[in-house]
């Protein structure tokens, strides 16, 4: 099972003027999945998921999706 990103996460946070200084300033995700973020390693906290999915005006399904082995 694999789930991957179908977006840039970084990408789109900084598009919605969340760039890596503010995400640390208002502590909106921690340092590490920030860095799991930037390495394209899918972060599965239903707390992160649902911050993403609120800051980019996103649903989970427009963020990730599952891909067979």
């Amino acid at each position: 099972m694999a789930i991957k990103y179908k977006i840039d996460v970084i990408e789109a946070l900084k598009s919605k003027g969340y760039s890596s200084y503010r995400i640390r300033k208002e502590k909106v995700f921690g340092e590490k999945t920030v860095q799991d973020f930037r390495n394209g390693k899918v972060v599965l906290s239903a707390e992160c998921i649902e911050k993403l999915c609120k800051i980019l005006g996103l649903q989970i399904g427009d963020i990730m999706e599952y891909v067979e082995d």
